[in-house]
């Protein structure tokens, strides 16, 4: 498929409308479901033999079947969010080595796309950056550190066909100013995605309201959206039902299976995969709150049952008949 067909970098077709759905919880659903060993929660590591670029892509495809047969738009997010340069190092990476991780990534997901977008169901490829600590704890960096530290991947990404960058599992606001200008510096796409505990609230004690504001406010409102992820609808239902302004920054939600808090996860042997029909249940009524969410998924927890319960309870019947 020609390059200028599929790169939506400057041009997000999710910006525009219509549904587009996102995989679930993949480092959860690797682990727990099929096996995989996965240091520090870091699923890029698989890219590095042939059995896990396999094993990656047939992950992949089970969402992309279900969009398929939804007639929905993909949003198709790199494994990646541990290929940063602090747990790179850790997992024993050089620089060299993780910018390879991320290319391969991208390259995976570029053969994907090239096999199931259709007219009218666009696949947006999104490199996936994680925060530079641990997304369950409130982390310390200025803007400016998270600028030049987190540059190095959205470089890495800006040389590939990536259509843009997403930042997930977020919950330090100056963090995720960092992000967003070095995206704006290096003409990147970028979505920011916050993390918030079981009482709607960033672990800092913000709320998403004071986060979004603040980063739009620092950054001339550069992130084309923003989302929510990794927390239950139960933890954050009441937090964006206000139907003020700021909600029409939100586009998307990846939302865990589970209700327990992230601290009750962290000490967590099990899965708890929850219950999909309630959670497509819940993802209706969030959908009703703020009809400009467009981007739907899930994180810790979710797997395809998931997704396709969300399909069902959300899209709308032309597509469910497509």
């Amino acid at each position: 498929m020609d390059r200028m067909t599929t790169n939506y970098r400057h041009n997000l077709p999710q910006l525009k409308g219509g549904a587009f759905l996102t995989d679930g919880g993949m480092e959860t659903t690797l682990i727990f479901h099929e096996g995989a060993d996965l240091p520090h929660f870091a699923s890029f590591v698989l890219l590095a033999t042939q059995e896990g670029r396999q094993q990656t892509a047939a992950y992949y495809r089970r969402y992309l079947e279900i969009a398929a047969r939804h007639g929905s738009g993909f949003i198709l997010d790199t494994p990646t969010w541990r290929a940063n340069a602090d747990w790179g190092a850790k997992l024993g990476y050089s620089t060299e080595a993780l910018r390879a991780a991320n290319d391969d990534a991208i390259e995976l997901l570029t053969e994907l796309r090239a096999h199931y977008q259709r007219p009218g169901a666009p696949i947006v490829i999104s490199g996936t950056i994680g925060p530079r600590g641990d997304g369950y704890k409130a982390g310390r960096m200025t803007a400016d550190e998270a600028e030049a530290y987190h540059a190095e991947q959205i470089e890495s990404f800006a040389g590939t066909d990536a259509d843009m960058v997403t930042a997930f599992t977020l919950t330090n606001v100056d963090e995720a100013i960092g992000i967003a200008r070095a995206a704006k510096r290096l003409a990147m796409p970028c979505a920011i995605s916050f993390t918030v505990e079981t009482d709607g609230k960033l672990i800092t004690g913000g709320t998403l309201k004071q986060a979004i504001e603040a980063v739009d406010a620092a950054t001339g409102n550069y992130p084309h959206y923003y989302m929510i992820n990794c927390a239950h609808p139960s933890h954050f239902a009441e937090a964006v039902d206000s139907g003020e302004d700021w909600l029409k920054r939100i586009g998307g939600i990846r939302a865990n299976a589970s209700m327990m808090s992230h601290a009750e996860l962290d000490e967590c042997e099990t899965l708890d995969d929850g219950d999909p029909a309630d959670l497509g249940r819940r993802y209706r009524e969030l959908t009703r709150q703020m009809p400009h969410v467009r981007v739907l998924g899930g994180c810790c927890g979710t797997d395809h049952r998931h997704i396709a319960a969300i399909c069902e309870a959300c899209l709308p019947e032309t597509k469910l008949s497509a």
